[in-house]
């Protein structure tokens, strides 16, 4: 087991106007327990969002792979109310490429399609790109998840292709994953267009 110092990319937390991204703790299980009912999210059948009563192994699960270096989760916290409304992840770290996926991620319904997601990505990708210094972040999801795959082009990310047959869902049905990535050479305009978005956000 790696040294907690040792792991690539180090904890931080992310602050933002709407939201802050702070490192998962166990003891966010019961909040997070109570936002996933809204919209009862984990009955999605193109992607995996733990039940209320799975959520304290879910969170067991991407604490350990963080102790391997795997992975760095964090909690979303609405900045309004002060509550956690949601997940996300990097995912999949290569350390010695700098490369992340940002992953793993759900919000509780009535925070979706609020500036909440947006921020999240600029801080995520700001903090990949700017501090980490990486030279690519990828997004992964269900070829049939037509909201992630709208959300994600939003960005700016581009389609690098489509990996088929490449996992089993929880029901045994195979899964084709569109692979999306924003390099580090496009940043500089994603940032602006997400700035941008935020900015119309603020104004409404």
């Amino acid at each position: 087991m790696k040294g907690a110092d040792a792991i690539w990319p180090p904890e931080v937390s992310l602050h933002g106007d709407h939201a802050s991204l702070v490192p998962l703790l166990a003891a966010h299980a019961p909040a997070l327990a109570e936002a996933v009912k809204d919209g009862e999210l984990w009955k999605l059948w193109y992607t995996h969002v733990p039940s209320p009563d799975q959520m304290g192994d879910d969170i067991e699960f991407r604490l350990a792979r963080r102790t391997k270096g795997e992975c760095l989760p964090f909690t979303v916290i609405e900045r309004a109310g002060g509550e956690p409304v949601g997940m996300t992840t990097y995912w999949n770290i290569d350390a010695e490429h700098r490369r992340v996926e940002i992953g793993a991620t759900w919000y509780r319904r009535s925070v979706q399609r609020s500036a909440i997601n947006t921020e999240c990505k600029r801080l995520l990708l700001a903090h990949a790109f700017e501090v980490l210094d990486c030279i690519a972040v990828e997004f992964r999801t269900h070829i049939f998840n037509a909201p992630s795959r709208r959300a994600i082009e939003r960005l700016g990310a581009k389609l690098d292709g489509i990996l088929r047959n490449h996992t089993r869902g929880r029901d045994g049905a195979l899964r084709d994953t569109c692979v999306y990535s924003i390099i580090a050479g496009e940043w500089p305009t994603v940032r602006r267009h997400l700035d941008w978005q935020l900015e119309k956000a603020r104004s409404i």
